[in-house]
This record gives C-alpha cells, structure tokens and sequence, in this order.
C-alpha cells in the first residue's frame, strides 16, 4: 500500500495577496503529481484567520514569507506560532519518527527571534530583487545547496535582517548558518544571516527560493518594488534584473533546487522511519 506523505502549508501572508504561496503550491502540487506515493496538502491561514495545523496531523509543514514586523505586536496568532516551532523541535527531540519544516523570509525571522539566534532589526531601506547569495563554510556541505553555484541567486524581498548571530546558542542548539548576503565593502554593515540548518529537520532562507522568474516580474510592476530595487541598486542593476530573470542558472535553478529536494529528503526519511518501525 502507498503511504500518504502529509504536507501542511502555512500561509503567513495576512490576507495580502502575494505570489510567493502561489508559489509554494505550485512546487508542493508538482511533487504530488509526479509521486508514486500518496501525498496530500493543506493550506492554513494563520496570521488572518488564525488558523494552526496540529503537529501530530502531518509530516512536512513549509512556512511562508510575509509582510510587517516579526516582533510580538500582541495579536492572537502569535503565541500558537511560537508554540508550533518549539512543538516540532520538542517532538523531534522526544520521537524517533521525525517532522519536518522549512521557514521563508517572515517564518524565518520569526524563528531566529523565537530561539534568539541573531539581532532582528529594520534595514535601512527595502531590499528588493534578484541577489547573490553566498554559501558559508558550513552551506559548501549543506545537501540543499549541492547543486547550486557560489554565488548562487535569488529573490529577495524583506523590510528587516537577521544580523549579529548569537553563536554560542547557535552552537548550543547545534545549528549551523549556511548562507548570508552579498559582500558590500564599500557599505561597513554586517552581512545578514541568509538561511540556517536548524536541525536536520529543519531549514530556513531568509531569501524565496519558491519565486520564480513570472511572480518575480508581477511583484516589479509594484511601483514600491521597482522603486525600492533601483534606490538600492541603481537603474542599470534594476534593467539588468530584469533582463537576467528568467535565466537558467539563476532564480529558476534555485526555484528547481531547494524546495523540491527538501520535499524529495524528506519524503525518504520518512519512508524509511515507517519501513524500519514495521519491521
């Protein structure tokens, strides 16, 4: 018989419309329809209509990014979001059958502020566009990166930056910064955190590795986008943006890349953890 692989989504986006779940439906309905196994997705609406999946429910939850501020402000949904990150880094501390989670941009800082692992502060300006990322010494060995160049790109989109890691409770929780951002040696800021190993479980980009070159060109009729990009970048790097977008090399390996083999891994390991507790 098949085993059904359960996929909970959690939408982050507070009833703004945004391309980036789109997105990761998309990649989550591929994986469907190209599996032998059976696999079945949810979508929860956590931040409008506070919704929240129950862990026990299902297998592989993926985050979404989202607008505002990840500080506490005091609405409801924020106590049972910091419950639902430390739920599954306790049940996979306390079971053998493990959950898996992968954190976007929002869910991101939310994490690194819910474990206190780095300063999570406003930028000085909104970052927009499609960026080099840098594997760190840890992300030349991170499985999800195997495949991707150094550099390697994608969208980025964020009004805050995880900056200033705390490494000893990085170090204390056994998690490993894997990526940061573009070195600017003519800015004297500190590189932000990009993406962190968490656990084996899970794994987090403060950059959208759901985008994809159509939802990148929808968010830049966005005045404020383009707006924001040039600010930062200047009208050359905003044409050239533009014109590199669909490249094979670029955001549409990346789209190819790390979400798909983080579903695809944690498939196999939960197959396996099935066949070896039947066994």
């Amino acid at each position: 018989m098949n085993q059904a692989v359960r996929i909970a989504i959690l939408d982050m986006n507070n009833n703004f419309p945004n391309q980036g779940l789109a997105n990761i439906i998309q990649i989550s309905e591929n994986f469907k329809n190209t599996n032998s196994e059976q696999i079945s997705i949810k979508v929860f609406d956590v931040r409008y209509k506070n919704e929240m999946p129950n862990i026990e429910d299902f297998d592989v939850f993926i985050s979404s990014g989202g607008p505002g501020n990840p500080h506490k402000e005091g609405f409801a949904w924020e106590a049972p979001y910091a419950n639902f990150l430390n739920g599954i880094w306790d049940y996979n501390k306390n079971n053998e059958d493990k959950k898996y989670l992968f954190l976007i941009c929002h869910s991101f800082q939310l994490a690194v502020i819910n474990w206190k692992l780095a300063n999570v502060c406003k930028r000085k300006s909104y970052s927009f566009g499609v960026m080099p990322i840098h594997k760190t010494e840890e992300g030349e060995q991170e499985v999800l990166f195997k495949n991707l160049p150094e550099p390697f790109y994608a969208v980025d989109s964020r009004s805050y930056q995880c900056i200033e890691p705390n490494d000893d409770k990085l170090n204390e929780m056994g998690m490993k910064v894997v990526a940061i951002e573009k070195m600017r040696p003519n800015i004297q800021l500190e590189r932000a955190l990009m993406a962190i190993r968490f656990s084996d479980e899970i794994f987090g980009t403060q950059f959208h590795p759901e985008a994809n070159p159509a939802g990148m060109l929808e968010n830049l009729k966005d005045e404020s986008n383009k707006q924001a990009m040039i600010n930062n970048f200047g009208m050359e790097k905003y044409l050239e943006t533009v014109d590199r977008i669909d490249d094979e090399d670029k955001i549409i390996l990346t789209q190819k890349e790390i979400l798909p083999s983080f579903l695809k891994m944690a498939q196999d390991k939960i197959l396996q953890a099935l066949a070896h507790s039947l066994d």
